[in-house]
């Protein structure tokens, strides 16, 4: 993350700069791009990442790639920045978050963790892990401070518009949602195994317990789905059951 270089024409990037005040009054400010098309982030390459980076180091269980073609985990060479940041920050320490996008500015006075998970949770699905991109969708109507229900409507919207998208395509979509706690297993699994990857880093708790926030969503939606917990959401749509119409 850095500021802004000009370098993309107008339209061709989706930026989002968080601004984390915290209490000292110390201003730190993170510029995340994103190709517009592909919602890949677009981030300089470093010369040198840190050995905690490695792909070998507590690599997921559940990664496909291989280290003669992918010698750093993307996710964390991506976070470098963020973690250096705030490697002496504590979670529950309170920042003022303002977060601004082409569409809107969101601001909230929360506590760290809170903040820096939402940064967090844009880099990890658009860095190219194999198992986080099947959520990458989900950044282009990105919401800052989402609660569970929230990011689980989202999750299940996103998910119902890929199995259209599949069904258009010829192949059999999977409308009985039966793949998608499946999905977020595996996303909790590159959380969990990222999670130990920085306790390594002899971190303080903030950027930790950042992922340990979106694993609690990504638990909880994989729980919703399996026990069919969606009648909530099913009465919202009542007017659409009406006889004849």
């Amino acid at each position: 993350m850095s500021s802004n270089n000009g370098n993309g024409k107008q339209g061709e990037v989706l930026a989002f700069d968080y601004r984390f005040t915290l209490a000292d009054g110390k201003v730190k400010e993170f510029h995340v791009e994103l190709d517009k098309e592909t919602l890949c982030l677009r981030l300089p390459k470093k010369e040198i990442y840190p050995d905690w980076t490695r792909l070998s180091h507590q690599q997921c269980a559940n990664c496909p790639l291989k280290e003669k073609d992918s010698p750093h985990c993307p996710i964390a060479k991506n976070l470098v920045d963020v973690i250096e940041f705030f490697k002496d920050a504590i979670s529950h320490e309170r920042a003022r978050v303002e977060i601004t996008s082409e569409s809107r500015t969101c601001s909230k006075e929360t506590s760290l963790q809170d903040g820096i998970s939402s940064l967090v949770g844009i880099v990890m699905v658009t860095s190219g892990c194999p198992i986080m991109d099947k959520l990458k969708p989900m950044v282009k109507a990105h919401l800052p401070f989402a609660g569970g229900e929230e990011t689980m409507y989202r999750a299940i919207s996103m998910y119902l518009l890929a199995q259209y998208f599949t069904y258009k395509r010829g192949a059999a979509p999977d409308w009985d949602l039966n793949n998608l706690a499946k999905i977020y297993e595996a996303v909790r699994v590159v959380n969990k195994s990222f999670c130990r990857r920085l306790a390594s880093t002899c971190v303080q708790d903030a950027s930790l317990n950042a992922v340990i926030h979106l694993d609690c969503f990504a638990d909880r939606t994989a729980f919703s789905l399996e026990e069919k917990q969606l009648g909530t959401f099913e009465r919202l749509f009542d007017a659409y059951f009406k006889s004849g119409e």
